[in-house]
C-alpha cells in the first residue's frame, strides 16, 4: 500500500468536514452570500503569494534536476499566471488588484502560510511536498464532489468548481501525490509519521481557511 493510500481514510475525514462546511456547500449550491466569498478571494491572494514562496524553496531543496525544474515551473506558473487568472477572477467580485494588494492576513492565513514557508525552509523535500499535499488534493476533491452534486447556477461559483475539478489541476494533485509516494517510499519510518503530521496540520489549516472566510476573520485587537 503506498503512503498516500494509508493518508486517504484520514484525508477524507478532512475532505468531508470542508465539503460539509456551510461556506462550501453553500458555494456547491450556489447560495453562498457574496461577502464570504470575496473576503475568501482577497485572502487566497495573499496565500498564493507565500504559495509561491514555498515552490521557490522546494527547487531549491529539490534532490534532482528534475524535480527542481517542475517546482521552478510551478514557481513561475503560480506568480505569473496564476496570480493574473487571480486578479481576473476577483474583477468579476468587484475587487481591483489595489484592493487585492491592501488585504491583511487574516489569522488563519498568516499561520497557514507561516507554517508552510517555515516548513519549506528548515524541513526537509519530503516535509515540504507533505505540508503542499492537503492544498492540491483538498481543492480537487472539494470541487469533484461538488461537481457531482450539481452545477450550480451562479456562474462564478461554478467556474470555481470547473477549474479545480478539472482536468489540469486533477492532473496537478495526481503529480503531487505520486510524489508524495516516491518520495515516502525512500523515507524511515519517522520520517512518514513526521509527513503523516505535517499533512494534517496542512488539512486542518485548509478547513480554517474556509471557516475563517465564512466568519470574516478579523484581528481580536
Amino acid at each position: 500500500m503506498s503512503f498516500t493510500d494509508e493518508l486517504e481514510p484520514v484525508a477524507d475525514e478532512y475532505w468531508k468536514a470542508i465539503v460539509d462546511h456551510p461556506m462550501v456547500s453553500q458555494l456547491g449550491d450556489g447560495t453562498l452570500e457574496e461577502a464570504p466569498f470575496k473576503y475568501w478571494v482577497r485572502q487566497d491572494y495573499i496565500y498564493l503569494i507565500e504559495y509561491g514562496r514555498v515552490f521557490a524553496l522546494g527547487a531549491a531543496n529539490a534532490p534532482s534536476l528534475g524535480q527542481m525544474g517542475r517546482f521552478a515551473e510551478l514557481l513561475d506558473a503560480t506568480i505569473n499566471t496564476e496570480m493574473d487568472l487571480h486578479r481576473e477572477y476577483a474583477t468579476e467580485f468587484d475587487i481591483n488588484e489595489t484592493e487585492l494588494e491592501a488585504t491583511t492576513p487574516s489569522p488563519t492565513t498568516r499561520g497557514y502560510t507561516d507554517f508552510l514557508v517555515r516548513t519549506a525552509s528548515v524541513g526537509t523535500f519530503g516535509d515540504t511536498v507533505a505540508a503542499l499535499l492537503p492544498c492540491m488534493w483538498g481543492f480537487n476533491e472539494t470541487a469533484k464532489r461538488l461537481n457531482a452534486t450539481g452545477r450550480p447556477d451562479e456562474e462564478r461559483y461554478a467556474a470555481w468548481i470547473d477549474t479545480y475539478a478539472g482536468a489540469e489541476f486533477t492532473e496537478l494533485t495526481e503529480w503531487c501525490l505520486d510524489l508524495m509516494d516516491a518520495v515516502a517510499a525512500e523515507a524511515t519510518k519517522p520520517d512518514r509519521e513526521r509527513y503523516r503530521d505535517l499533512f494534517e496540520t496542512s488539512a486542518r489549516y485548509e478547513y480554517r481557511f474556509w471557516d475563517a472566510a465564512w466568519r470574516q476573520e478579523e484581528w481580536s485587537v
